[in-house]
């Protein structure tokens, strides 16, 4: 068997081969071909992109109301002392929340409410300040204690 020598002279050497160079342009090409046409499918894709804002108009957020009841008994609303610890009826509250719930009325804008009771707090307590809420016909109201997530009501 004859062993192959590099450094040998050959009459094999073909020089530069044409008709491979030609199939790989032809492989690019029909590539190309095809991603073009995908890119036009995508462009015909029925899409609604968001409008223009006007920023000269004031925009409306709904402002979340918490209303706190301590382990005592005592109802804060935003962190402010409401009606006496003792009295079943909170007048004081139901008032505060109707003022609330008729802003929210008028800037046609959901009143939210969170109650975050103290685990120990009195249920009765929760029952007082659910019917101030009823009275004042608030309906989007959460309730939690103090270190839970709430569940709506």
């Amino acid at each position: 068997m004859k062993r192959f020598d590099p450094n040998a002279n050959s009459d094999g050497n073909l020089g530069f081969q044409i008709a491979p160079m030609i199939d790989v342009v032809f492989v690019i090409m029909l590539f190309f071909m095809v991603m073009a046409g995908a890119v036009k499918v995508e462009r015909e894709l029925n899409q609604k992109l968001p409008g223009t804002v006007d920023s000269s108009k004031s925009a409306d957020f709904t402002d979340e109301i918490i209303i706190n009841i301590a382990e005592n008994g005592e109802v804060l609303l935003n962190d402010e002392p409401m009606d006496p610890v003792g009295k079943h009826l909170m007048p004081r509250l139901t008032a505060s929340l109707m003022r609330l719930k008729q802003g929210g009325d008028a800037a046609k804008t959901p009143v939210l409410v969170t109650i975050i009771c103290e685990p120990e707090a009195k249920y009765a307590r929760l029952v007082d300040t659910l019917d101030a809420l009823a009275a004042a016909e608030i309906t989007n109201v959460t309730v939690t204690d103090s270190g839970e997530e709430g569940e709506d009501i």
